[in-house]
């Protein structure tokens, strides 16, 4: 079991930078790939980035790769999201996830077993 807290949110106006932390507790001795989702009011949980075990891969959205990246400090246990020339399409509350396994990365939400509660982004116009 792995325990995810997000935090770092808030409402920015358009162009504005973001980072998003995310916390893992619990079985932080093992390896695991983690992802950020998105989801805004009415939409399905979309995929926006994940990163392997070590780091050495990522994989990003289309919609986000030129301005969002992702990164971790598995020292600290803990994932980051830096979000750049934010747009209001980017507003939605984002999740981070977490799975066990050797996978370099996982896109799909239903590869992943462990959700935090999700941290709300607002950017206005």
């Amino acid at each position: 079991q792995v325990q995810l807290v997000e935090s770092g949110g808030g409402l920015v106006q358009a162009g504005d930078s973001l980072r998003l932390s995310c916390a893992a507790s619990g079985r932080t001795n093992s390896r695991y790939v983690m992802g950020w989702f998105r989801q805004a009011p009415g939409k399905e949980r979309e995929f926006v980035a994940t990163i392997s075990w070590t780091g050495s891969t990522t994989y990003a959205a289309d919609s986000v790769k030129a301005r969002f990246t992702i990164s971790r400090d598995n020292a600290k246990n803990t994932v980051y999201l830096q979000m750049n020339r934010l747009k209001p399409e980017d507003t939605a509350s984002y999740y981070c996830a977490a799975q066990f396994g050797s996978g370099n990365y996982y896109t799909e939400v239903y590869e992943y077993d462990y959700w935090g509660q999700g941290t709300q982004v607002t950017v206005s116009s």
